[in-house]
């Protein structure tokens, strides 16, 4: 079994060394290879403020070609004449071009890796997920991560709030036990290359190719969410993609979270509830918020009758139901829920932490300075807390296969 890395990299000098001094200090057996996409629009170079991207990249091309600590593969989609056309740019046909030329020669039981150009890890990540692969027989890890904090105040209030938000949406998920529990980081994706192939690849988009590739697989495969040794993604404001952790942040700073909130438990208790009657939903048509707002998404109020049709076992019905009310459509319930939602964030956090464990509050949460912001040590608490709690989750569920408990 080999492990290949797949590597996209947009004016990413400052960062991309660091993530190859940490691959090149791993301690594996496994051999592995590391192929990087340094891209951009080739339409950049007629772009004044553009040019200085364009530049960078091509210092990092020049730094790679001349990398001697381990054989990388490099695909120039930067220089003049080479860069993306057309709509076809972005993180997303990055990680596709990385991934279709590594298709071209890897094994089924070779593993595909995906990182960003700005994460780093200890010297026994890659003999982590090589040996969980090959004890759990598992197709698709999404694996745990955490943010180091920075000396940027105002980065660090950032991360903090978006890392939060993540890992309540996690530990909620897993509450409920939806299939859809993960968290789609695409510095923090491992995958079968047989996976891969069985779903065709990866669909390019100009972010958030990392939260459809996982939905594909889930739908797939099992996904583990466990491994020993976690990434550690650079915290930074970032306006390079449409949404994800840099956009995040960016909007975050300027106190606008409406689009990444921390959800009631609440919220999720009214998704269970549906998958509660799953059971009764494969004889009799049944009403429930979730079960509406599916109606309404797909505009039909007949979504039941075609799966019973065609799936006529429970265990395949469910399943039916399951690919459905995918990890999308409970995002987009719990946004249009969200919405309807009065309570303010203190309340809810402290709401959900009560939930999550139930002796974790010693103490009630600091208050909210003038502004409404919580102080920086109350949120690396939280942050921390919620770490704890998740990584616990991901530990004790490493091999269920929610599809099957409904």
């Amino acid at each position: 079994m080999r492990l290949f890395i797949a590597i996209p990299a947009m004016d990413e000098w400052e960062y991309l060394p660091q993530t190859l001094n940490a691959l090149a200090q791993q301690k594996t057996t496994f051999p592995f290879h590391v192929y990087v996409c340094v891209n951009q629009p080739d339409i950049w170079w007629k772009e004044e403020s553009k040019i200085s991207i364009c530049e960078n990249n091509q210092k990092l091309l020049k730094f790679l070609k001349n990398y001697s600590k381990f054989n990388i593969t490099i695909i120039d989609k930067t220089s003049i004449g080479k860069g993306w056309e057309n709509n076809k740019f972005g993180v997303g046909w990055a990680r596709k071009t990385l991934f279709d030329e590594i298709l071209k020669t890897a094994n089924e039981e070779d593993i595909l890796i995906s990182l960003d150009a700005d994460t780093v890890f200890n010297e026994n990540y890659l003999q982590s997920i090589g040996e969980n692969f090959t004890n759990n027989k598992m197709e698709a890890l999404a694996l745990p991560y955490y943010h180091k904090l920075t000396e940027d105040e105002k980065v660090n209030r950032a991360i903090l709030r978006y890392e939060i938000y993540l890992r309540n949406y996690f530990i909620n998920m897993h509450l409920i036990e939806s299939p859809y529990t993960f968290t789609a980081i695409g510095s923090a994706i491992a995958v079968t290359v047989k996976a891969l192939r069985k779903i065709r690849g990866l669909t390019p988009l100009q972010s958030g190719e990392d939260f459809y590739l996982l939905q594909k697989l889930r739908k797939m495969t099992d996904i583990s969410n466990y491994n020993s040794e976690l990434v550690y993604p650079a915290a930074r404001f970032s306006n390079r993609v449409p949404f994800g952790t840099g956009p995040a942040m960016l909007k975050g700073s300027n106190g606008d979270w409406k689009s990444y909130p921390i959800y009631h438990h609440s919220l999720f208790k009214e998704i269970q509830s549906t998958y509660h009657i799953i059971p009764e939903l494969f004889y009799n048509d049944v009403d429930t918020e979730f079960i509406n707002f599916l109606q309404t998404q797909y505009k039909t109020h007949d979504l039941w009758s075609p799966l019973r049709k065609n799936f006529k076992t429970l265990p395949q019905f469910t399943r039916a139901f399951h690919e459905k009310a995918d990890g999308l459509r409970i995002l987009q319930f719990l946004k249009s829920k969200q919405e309807e939602n009065k309570m303010n964030e203190e309340m809810v956090i402290y709401d959900n932490l009560k939930i999550f464990q139930q002796n974790i509050i010693s103490r009630r949460l600091q208050p909210t300075d003038a502004e409404g912001r919580r102080p920086d040590a109350e949120l690396s608490w939280i942050r921390d807390v919620l770490f704890e709690i998740e990584m616990g989750m991901r530990k004790i569920s490493q091999n269920f296969l929610y599809f099957c408990n409904h």
